[in-house]
């Protein structure tokens, strides 16, 4: 088949327009084209009173003959291609007899693929999760957002499914991607009940009610594969012994008091297992600080971010809901831009430790929530901001939440602060149009109170800079609600070449929580890339 790449067509076209524009570009007859597949379509709405369709489009014509011919015709045409080969393909199979079966720690997106990657090939992992099933974690953290008592082991951030069941579930990166794992990953997940389109939308997304009933078929998946899960059971410490690169696994040591003998261990454990992370460092696991960033989470109408993005065409069924990827970068010499960016979502609690409270952006499959919200954040570094301690990024952290927890009442709810009095530098004591979609609730004050002076400063600046971007985003009655602290893992577990520790032999840093990945569709990823080392340690491939 070819690939054709960047075929435009306006956002109204007609059913047979695709066609159409096929037979134009290839300047072939209707009888030499036999099929074709979409395979991504997207959208431009830098103009948004012309708005344009952008599509990849698989293409099957009558015969090798007229294929070559064509490869020919175009070879200096980059939109014309021979569609590459993105079907996933197994690395090994497991032996008959195998003495200790993979771990995998963590069942967030990472630790979900790995351990599926490993059960397909038949190494029967057990998964280790200190949270709870999806389900029973999705009353648990419900039930905290209705001012129910915070449960540390079952929230937004630990449990089955791992952080991203409660956020948009968006399904895109910047992660290269060559060996095109990430079209496993959407397979698997439409299999496990996510709609097909996520297949070829290029911003696909699929919402947490969704997510949930998709973990749950996944982890069957994996059962009848032979895996076993062991909930509500966290890893306490490592069983490393010496070895010619510092140490080597040989077990683990669980919660229940139990230990588990093992050789291989895959860590994925999330960027907000912070007591694994001290103990792991206290054990001598190589760590080092990286940057992440803090701030705020936004709130505009999304009827306005509509109308500023897509103009008369807001509420096409085609377009959804619209987003935006804000970046400004500041006279201080800091960046500041958008993160996870919501549309139609709601903001949620994504606390994990008592007195404390911290941000994060959900939204459902249908994007229909009143609220478009995004993470408004400042890049920050070891060397400038938390130096030291390679956990310093953690302490930071937790001081920056439990300011919040302060300031906010001391009972979970969020301080808050209207764009105009942030602006202004006044605390606010009124709300405006924009209704706050946090829960349990928010307490209006001055927000600079718990965050550094520099988040404040250059939030200030890329503010105004971003209303020329989009009109309104700097509406006085738009909302601010901090404080937003866990957009990335503040550390790195480092790993080799061979996707191990660099000094722990056997244990495989894996995820967001090790550094290696950002969001669900890289995670995901990085657990299939991890799952293939491991498997290839125990069963190299036969040549």
């Amino acid at each position: 088949m070819l690939r054709l790449t960047d075929i435009k067509l306006p956002l109204d076209h007609d059913e047979h327009a695709l066609e159409l524009a096929i037979l134009d570009k290839l300047n072939i007859g209707k009888d030499e084209l036999v099929s074709f597949n979409m395979f991504k379509r997207g959208y431009d709405a830098r103009n948004n009173s012309n708005i344009q369709l952008i599509y990849t489009l698989d293409v099957e014509l009558v015969n090798q003959a007229l294929q070559e011919r064509l490869l020919h015709q175009f070879s200096v045409d980059p939109h014309v291609r021979i569609t590459p080969d993105m079907t996933y393909k197994f690395v090994t199979r497991a032996p008959e007899k195998l003495i200790h079966r993979p771990v995998v720690v963590g069942l967030g997106p990472c630790g979900l693929f790995a351990a599926l990657i490993l059960a397909q090939m038949g190494f029967k992992p057990i998964i280790i999760e200190r949270g709870k099933e999806v389900r029973q974690r999705t009353k648990d953290t419900f039930g905290f957002w209705r001012n129910q008592p915070l449960n540390p082991e079952s929230n937004v951030q630990f449990g089955e499914g791992g952080a991203g069941t409660f956020s948009d579930g968006k399904l895109y990166s910047q992660v290269k991607d060559r060996k095109h794992y990430g079209r496993k990953v959407l397979h698997e997940f439409v299999a496990a009940g996510a709609p097909e389109e996520i297949m070829y939308v290029s911003k696909p997304h699929i919402g947490t009610f969704k997510l949930v009933n998709m973990v749950e078929r996944m982890r069957k998946t994996i059962i009848d594969l032979g895996g076993e899960f062991r909930f509500s059971t966290r890893v306490e410490k490592l069983d490393l012994v010496p070895a010619n690169t510092g140490f080597k696994i040989q077990g683990l040591h669980l919660s229940d008091g139990g230990y588990l003998a093992c050789e291989r261990v895959i860590l994925a454990v999330g960027h907000s297992a912070r007591d694994t992370f001290q103990a792991l460092y206290e054990q001598g696991v190589h760590i080092e600080a990286k940057p992440f960033s803090i701030g705020f989470r936004i709130e505009h109408e999304q009827s306005m971010i509509d109308a500023s993005r897509f103009g008369d065409n807001a509420g096409n069924a085609i377009l959804g809901a619209a987003d935006y990827k804000l970046v400004h970068h500041c006279k201080n010499g800091r960046t500041v831009y958008s993160f996870c960016m919501c549309p139609g979502g709601t903001v949620v609690a994504a606390a994990s430790e008592p007195g404390r409270v911290v941000t994060n952006g959900m939204s459902q499959y249908s994007r229909h929530e009143r609220n478009a919200n995004s993470a408004i954040v400042v890049g920050i570094t070891p060397e400038q901001d938390y130096p030291g301690n390679p956990l310093a990024g953690i302490e930071l952290q937790r001081r920056l939440e439990t300011l919040a927890y302060q300031v906010g009442g001391e009972n979970y709810h969020a301080p808050a602060q209207l764009i105009g009095d942030f602006l202004a530098g006044d605390a606010s004591d009124g709300l405006g149009e924009v209704k706050p979609s946090y829960t349990p609730g928010i307490t209006l004050t001055d927000l600079s109170k718990v965050v550094p002076d520099y988040v404040t400063d250059a939030i200030r600046e890329a503010i105004p800079a971003f209303e020329r971007q989009i009109k309104g985003f700097a509406k006085a009655d738009g909302l601010l609600t901090g404080v937003e602290t866990r957009t990335s893992s503040p550390i790195c577990i480092t790993r080799a070449a061979d996707y191990q520790s660099v000094n722990v032999q056997g244990l495989y840093p894996a995820g967001e929580g090790a550094g290696y990945a950002g969001g669900i569709w890289s995670a995901g990823i990085d657990g299939i890339r991890v799952a293939e080392a491991v498997a290839l340690a125990i069963a190299p491939a036969k040549e």
